[in-house]
């Protein structure tokens, strides 16, 4: 903003006061020129999955229990750590399912496992309940 390459949209932070001047800090600017860059790919963490899943058991439904991670084609079985074949479970689920595979245990995925879309609401939607102004700018992008 001090080079006039952006401007400000939303003030929810205060300012910087020096000696005679008072700068605001932004919480939404606007780029002036476009910055051409690839899209942003959502990291497979265990972290992530329980967001794409929703904190729920993908094989029973239950969502207030210790989750874990389960490999849908176990590994063992030449399944691999992919957002295609993971999904989370319980820990009662998992065990119940061991190393199978679903057809064996007859256990399928309530929903079936793919790669979260890469959109501003599942990148930034975390950060959302500790600024709430971004809620308006969100799904824009």
């Amino acid at each position: 903003m001090f080079c006039e390459k952006a401007t400000l949209i939303l003030n929810g932070r205060g300012v910087i006061k020096t000696i005679n001047k008072e700068f605001p800090i932004p919480s939404v600017i606007r780029l002036k020129n476009q910055i051409s860059r690839p899209r942003p790919q959502v990291h497979l963490t265990n972290r992530e999955v329980f967001r794409r899943d929703n904190y729920t058991c993908q094989y029973c439904g239950k969502s207030e229990v210790q989750l874990t991670i389960d490999h849908v084609i176990p590994k063992h079985l030449g399944g691999k750590h992919v957002w295609e074949n993971v999904v989370t479970a319980c820990q009662h689920c998992n065990h119940r399912k061991g190393g199978k595979t679903p057809e064996i245990a007859n256990m399928f995925p309530i929903q079936p496992p793919s790669m979260p879309p890469a959109s501003a609401r599942f990148l930034f939607g975390k950060y959302l309940p500790v600024n709430k102004t971004w809620e308006t700018f969100i799904d824009k992008w």
